[in-house]
């Protein structure tokens, strides 16, 4: 992924380079250029990228905190999801006496 990202750096820094010595180019429009075709929509996608891989990160980190603060109380791991039984067969019937 980084190589794709050097590339593509790459080419918009040639880019920027061509629009800078060209005889109607300005400095400022290479900076521009750069800046609009290189750094910004490749911070973009980098970032959108790797947002599963923070949110692996996130969750990885609270569940060692989850196990770290249980391993402290003594207490078992309490799950934040729900199990795969039933309401109905987790409370228990109460049969009415006739």
């Amino acid at each position: 992924m980084y190589l794709v990202a050097i590339a593509w750096l790459y080419v918009a820094l040639m880019m920027a380079l061509a629009e800078a010595f060209h005889s109607q180019g300005t400095v400022l429009g290479a900076i521009v250029t750069f800046f609009l075709y290189g750094v910004g929509p490749l911070a973009l996608v980098l970032y959108l990228m790797g947002a599963p891989g923070r949110r692996r990160a996130m969750r990885r980190s609270e569940a060692e905190s989850d196990d770290v603060t249980n391993a402290i109380s003594g207490q078992p791991r309490q799950r934040s999801h729900a199990s795969g039984a039933s309401e109905r067969d987790m409370v228990a019937s109460v049969r009415e006496e006739k």
